[in-house]
C-alpha cells in the first residue's frame, strides 16, 4: 500500500489511557460532583472515541440536566492527570514512529479535547516525530473532517489512516482515505484496506 503520510488515532491505536482516565474522572466526580458515579477502565473504555457531548450523553445521563458540565470538568482536570500519569504505550510505538519519520509526515487526528493530544506528545516525548495534530475539542468538526482539514493543511497526497474502531473505519472512508484497522485496540471494523495486529506490522503494508 503507496503513502505519503500516515494520520493515526490515538485511543486504542498508539497508547491505551483508559485506566489513567478513570482514575482521574472518578477524583474529579468525588471532589466536585458528590461522588455520584466511581468509573472503572471499562466505563471509559465503552465511550473511547466519542465526542464530549456523546460522552455526556452516554456516561453521564445520571446528573441530568448538569451531564455536559460534568463531563467537561472531568476532561479539563483529565488532562493534568494524563500529563503526570500517562497511559499504556503500546509496544513497538516509537520504533514505528521512527522508521516512518524519515520518509514519511506523521500525523493524530482524535475527537478528544483541546490538550490531550499536546499531553501525550509531552509524556511520551513524540513530538518530534509528529509533524501535526488535530481535535474535535478544537474545531468542533467530526472526525472525517479533521482528517480531510489535516491532509488539506499539510498538502498530503496519500495519506492513510490508522484507527481501531469502526468510527475511525467510516471517518476515513468519509475522507476519502485507505483505513488500516489496529486489531490491538478497543473495537472492530467491517471491511478496512489491511489490518495489523501491532503497531510495528503497519511497516510491513507501507511503500514509501
Amino acid at each position: 500500500m503507496f503513502a505519503d503520510s500516515v494520520i493515526f488515532d490515538l485511543d486504542g491505536t498508539l497508547w491505551d489511557s483508559c485506566r489513567s482516565v478513570a482514575e482521574s474522572w472518578s477524583l474529579t466526580l468525588a471532589e466536585k460532583h458528590g461522588g455520584l458515579m466511581h468509573l472503572s477502565e471499562g466505563d471509559i473504555r465503552g465511550i473511547m472515541g466519542m465526542t464530549a457531548p456523546q460522552i455526556a450523553a452516554s456516561l453521564f445521563a445520571p446528573y441530568g440536566a448538569q451531564a455536559e458540565a460534568v463531563c467537561l470538568d472531568c476532561l479539563e482536570d483529565e488532562c493534568l492527570y494524563i500529563s503526570r500519569h500517562g497511559g499504556r504505550l503500546y509496544p513497538g510505538v516509537e520504533e514505528l514512529f521512527r522508521a516512518l519519520s524519515s520518509s514519511l509526515g506523521l500525523y493524530i487526528v482524535s475527537n478528544c479535547q483541546d490538550g490531550y493530544i499536546q499531553c501525550f506528545l509531552e509524556y511520551t516525548g513524540f513530538g518530534k516525530y509528529i509533524s501535526d495534530y488535530e481535535c474535535s475539542g478544537v474545531t468542533g468538526l467530526s472526525k472525517g473532517e479533521n482528517i480531510r482539514l489535516v491532509a488539506r493543511r499539510n498538502g498530503l497526497i496519500s495519506p492513510l489512516y490508522v484507527g481501531d474502531t469502526s468510527m475511525d473505519e467510516a471517518s476515513a472512508r468519509s475522507a476519502g482515505l485507505p483505513f488500516v484497522h489496529a486489531a490491538y485496540g478497543f473495537g472492530r471494523a467491517s471491511a478496512p484496506d489491511a489490518v495489523i495486529h501491532s503497531p510495528l506490522e503497519l511497516l510491513d503494508i507501507i511503500e514509501v
